[in-house]
């Protein structure tokens, strides 16, 4: 590690001690898992909040309040054991592009999942163990996973990145951090346990790319998953283990206006 790179680690372990506290969660959609014990519940939840994470995130907290309380604040049940009836309930919801066709049609996928699997990380990872370099099978898997069904509707596709397709894969990387990394912190989950935290790629928004590109981290190319890629690459230089921990520094760096 050369002198530069000491003085960005420098910086990013003195803004991890300053944003990667428990009090991250208040202003974060991550909130919304976090008001859930049971695992299903938190995976559910999960989801969603990073499936809509794209505007401000008080307009993405509100809307995954509104629909947890469509389906009473309760899940896992409501995906399992919903009547035809209930399931009204959801017809008219719409978060920017996501319309009630895409989560009508992602209700249905969940109770297919659940009704044969007791979590949803067999979605990402159906072998007993997960031995690629990054999360980039994973999302491929779980890209196929979702949308291999007689009924998928075409336009909901587009909730549901792939490295395949070269997307940065942001909200679903996020999702992946939240179930799979370090709890230590009292942010993410450490639900699963088949992706480890070195094998997580950093869920690059545009937050994350302005501070490591002001910070001479990182400079970005035209193919987004490539430059996720990049990005984690050198994260790991800081901590081989635990790269994706600095995505909180970054993220929270940009939100917050330092460096514009």
């Amino acid at each position: 590690m050369n002198k530069t790179e000491k003085a960005i680690k420098v910086l990013l372990d003195r803004a991890l001690e300053n944003y990667a506290h428990a009090g991250f969660i208040d202003a974060d959609p991550i909130q919304i898992p976090h008001r859930f014990s049971l695992k299903q519940d938190i995976e559910i939840a999960g989801l969603f909040a990073a499936l809509f994470a794209w505007g401000q995130r008080k307009t993405i907290i509100a809307k995954c309040t509104e629909l947890m309380q469509r389906m009473d604040n309760a899940p896992y049940d409501f995906v399992l054991n919903h009547s035809a009836t209930e399931l009204k309930k959801l017809e008219n919801f719409v978060h920017r592009t996501f319309n009630s066709t895409d989560l009508l049609y992602t209700i249905n996928f969940l109770h297919r999942h659940y009704s044969k699997h007791a979590s949803l990380e067999v979605a990402f990872v159906p072998e007993t163990k997960y031995l690629s370099n990054d999360t980039g099978n994973a999302l491929i898997q779980f890209h196929h996973h979702f949308t291999k069904n007689e009924y998928f509707p075409k336009r909901t596709e587009k909730h549901i990145a792939s490295p395949a397709k070269g997307s940065s894969c942001k909200r679903l990387n996020m999702y992946l951090r939240w179930m799979c990394r370090t709890n230590a912190e009292g942010i993410d989950f450490q639900l699963w346990n088949k992706i480890k935290p070195h094998q997580l790629v950093c869920p690059l928004d545009v937050h994350v790319m302005r501070v490591s590109e002001k910070i001479g981290l990182c400079t970005f190319e035209s193919n987004a998953w490539e430059n996720a890629l990049k990005l984690s690459n050198k994260l790991k230089q800081f901590d081989p283990q635990d790269p994706i921990k600095y995505d909180l520094a970054l993220f929270s760096l940009g939100a917050d206006g330092l460096y514009k």
